[in-house]
């Protein structure tokens, strides 16, 4: 996620309004609520490749 750190809040707010434009406002917090879900999918499963990764050494 190093691509984060080069972005300005010129740039953080340009992608909001995007966000904003293409979902509206009514929408967003579902938006939101699948991609937080999303990501802590993800993280589960980084943590249990990780752990079957140090059973089997």
């Amino acid at each position: 996620m190093g691509f984060i750190q080069n972005l300005g809040p010129l740039q953080l707010v340009l992608i909001v309004v995007v966000i904003l434009v293409l979902f509206g406002v009514g929408k967003l917090p579902q938006v939101g609520k699948g991609v937080g879900q999303a990501i802590n999918e993800f993280k589960a499963a980084l943590n249990k490749s990780d752990k079957e990764d140090e059973k089997k050494d």
